[in-house]
């Protein structure tokens, strides 16, 4: 008898780890681990902050299908745009844990954007006051009338932290506006100080997985179903695997089947290797792309011409096949936002008025010898004020695509007499060294994942410059004289681009900014990219869709679609 519960117990156990091994994700996302890495998720370097892998911890209030306009309702059931009374009114979903035991309520939502605030969020461009209406509602007071996908962007997408944990600090941020004193003030700058440094002991959220703490290595970590989950019903897996690292560490992981999906940048020759190894490559629209950022302070790249003159010396073709094969292509208009968004929001006529600079070293050589410029013995440019141009060119080192990228461009201006040397920064490093203004050229992104051209414009003008909050970064001044419009204040552009109720007014500003954008290259887009993120079908998941499925109008970056297909139960375990 005993021997026979012996073996059903030992047949249990292997069915039960069977059952674990195959309802298991295994993902990939560069993170550092503690202590460097936390779980502060406002600030540099938190664990998955920002990644697909955030959204499955502390869940937004809604995800968005791109190809339809539509929104996936997720901790918020309903919400609507009061135009008369200038609200966004927000309803709760009943009943929803956070993590920790604690309640998901109104408060979590006003804690989380009074936070925000703190951080420089740009939601506060356009509201200045969030409150409690009841348990389940919330209200966002509009100073600034803004399109109702704008408004969703910046509050239904953003993910919802716990008051449990984030509470103290929210209110002390309350409580110094009730005092007059505003974001600029020296007390309020003092507890931003504070709060940067504040490190909790895990992530709240109220979302589908947990992370485990104890599971966190220099090579992976672990997401674990949290039960108590509002749509626990739905989910099919049990635990989410995240692989640390950039392409080089995770390209292995792919070919050897560990990593069942990845979003990283592949060489063309490393894709081609996984089709052989028989790996699905999807390719969603990313809507952004690398671009060359330009220290302002540094002459000559102060001057529009110069800006345009580099633009015209790189052959963006050539610079896209290069880093990405098919996922990459040169942007046509050059207008500041991607090239799928375009015609939407621009008229016609106004795409006839956009240079796309194509290659064309001739032309930048006239541009550089009208300025005074002119080539010395070796061949290299020197400015009208006897400078040679040699400068170095700071990119993300674990991005290989990025880094492909910049090292052709490298080049390619070497070749026509601006000698540019590349150095890689480590990829967590890399934004901060922008954005306190430590770099001459530096690789970043343009545009943004978001329908809206105002996002794209905010990222291009805003995030990496002086109005950031975190330091000078670009210094590109944002009152600007154009040709075609005299006296411009880009930042004020940027912010009507997506303020209003009139779409009419929203798309003049938009088609401004595209005019100004493109004579003024702030930065010199290369390409806008699109995925090639690999897909293992039936190793640990299954049910993928169809490459046709709409869902993969989704940006990988922005609403993910495997982020959405874990949520809604569509991947399943693998038979």
């Amino acid at each position: 008898m005993r021997k026979v519960v012996f073996i059903v117990l030992a047949v249990m156990v292997l069915l039960s780890a069977s059952a674990v091994l195959a309802s298991e994700f295994h993902g990939a996302w560069p993170y550092l681990p503690p202590p460097n890495g936390h779980f502060n998720t406002y600030v540099t370097n938190s664990i998955l902050g920002g990644s697909m892998y955030h959204d499955l911890i502390e869940q937004p209030m809604g995800m968005y299908y791109w190809a339809t306009g539509t929104w996936e309702p997720l901790l918020a059931t309903s919400w609507e745009l009061d135009k008369e009374n200038s609200e966004f009114v927000v309803k709760l979903r009943e009943g929803v844990k956070f993590n920790d035991g604690s309640e998901l309520t109104a408060q979590d939502i006003v804690d989380t954007f009074y936070i925000g605030y703190l951080m420089h969020w740009a939601v506060w461009r356009f509201i200045d006051k969030v409150e409690a209406v009841d348990k389940y509602t919330v209200k966002f007071h509009i100073a600034k009338p803004a399109p109702k996908i704008v408004l969703e962007r910046y509050i239904i997408r953003e993910r919802v932290r716990a008051h449990s944990v984030y509470g103290e600090y929210a209110k002390k941020i309350i409580d110094l506006l009730a005092e007059g004193k505003t974001r600029d003030s020296e007390e309020m700058k003092a507890l931003r100080v504070e709060f940067e440094k504040f490190r909790p002991k895990t992530i709240v959220g109220a979302g589908p997985y947990m992370i485990d703490p104890n599971s966190i290595t220099e090579a992976q970590l672990t997401l674990v179903k949290f039960p108590g989950y509002w749509d626990v019903k739905s989910l099919k897996i049990d635990k989410v695997v995240v692989y640390n690292g950039e392409t080089p560490v995770v390209t292995p992981l792919v070919m050897s089947k560990e990593v069942d999906y990845a979003t990283h940048g592949f060489p063309p020759a490393t894709e081609m290797q996984f089709k052989r190894l028989g790996a699905r490559i999807l390719r969603p629209p990313i809507y952004s792309g690398p671009a060359i950022y330009f220290n302002d302070d540094i002459y000559p790249f102060n001057l529009k011409e110069v800006r345009q003159a580099i633009a015209y010396a790189i052959n963006k073709d050539e610079n896209a096949y290069v880093s990405l094969g098919e996922s990459a292509k040169r942007c046509e208009y050059m207008a500041g936002f991607s090239d799928n968004l375009v015609p939407l929001w621009l008229s016609e006529e106004t795409r006839s008025k956009l240079n796309s600079y194509k290659y064309d070293p001739k032309k930048a050589e006239e541009i550089l010898k009208s300025l005074g410029f002119h080539r010395d013995k070796d061949g290299v440019w020197v400015t009208d004020k006897g400078q040679r141009m040699e400068y170095e060119l700071s990119v993300p080192a674990e991005y290989a695509d990025w880094t492909a990228a910049a090292q052709n461009a490298a080049d390619q201006l070497t070749k026509f007499g601006i000698k540019v040397s590349v150095r890689g920064v480590t990829y967590s490093q890399h934004p901060t060294e922008v954005r306190q203004g430590r770099f001459q050229l530096a690789i970043r992104d343009w545009g943004a994942g978001n329908p809206h051209p105002h996002f794209a414009f905010y990222t291009d003008l805003v995030s990496y410059n002086y109005l950031s909050g975190f330091g000078p970064g670009q210094n590109f001044p944002l009152t600007q004289k154009t040709k075609a419009f005299g006296m411009v204040d880009l930042n004020d552009l940027v912010t009507r681009s997506g303020e209003g109720w009139n779409e009419e007014e929203q798309k003049a500003a938009v088609e401004k900014l595209a005019i100004a954008f493109n004579e003024l290259l702030p930065i010199v887009p290369l390409w806008e990219r699109y995925g090639n993120n690999p897909a293992w079908d039936g190793v640990r998941v299954t049910n993928w869709p169809a490459d046709d499925d709409p869902i993969y109008k989704n940006s990988p970056y922005a609403d993910n679609f495997v982020t959405l297909m874990l949520m809604k139960g569509i991947l399943e375990p693998a038979k």
